[in-house]
């Protein structure tokens, strides 16, 4: 389904979602019932930040093919601890 725009003088703007390809040059005002003229708008494309777009990919692909794990993941080794906190006194 798109978004198909239209001007109606009466009534202004308004939006009808059809499905692409079949948006008439001219549809009915939804408020007043005159005929308004298709206006043509740039897509409403937006910008995802990377981090969702790989998220939104991975869950795509787990659709059809899952990805298996075949056992329990190792233990990490332990992080060395920070720097700064030798500094801090001792009890």
């Amino acid at each position: 389904m798109a978004t198909y725009e239209y001007l109606c003088r009466n009534c202004g703007r308004f939006d009808v979602r059809l499905p692409i390809g079949t948006a008439p040059l001219s549809h009915d005002c939804s408020t007043c019932g005159r005929g308004a003229p298709r206006v043509f708008s740039p897509p409403g494309f937006s910008r995802v930040h990377p981090a969702l777009s790989a998220a939104l990919d991975r869950d795509e692909r787990s659709r059809d093919a899952p990805e298996v794990v075949s056992g329990v993941p190792g233990r990490r080794p332990p992080r060395p601890p920070h720097p700064a906190l030798a500094r801090l006194p001792r009890p």
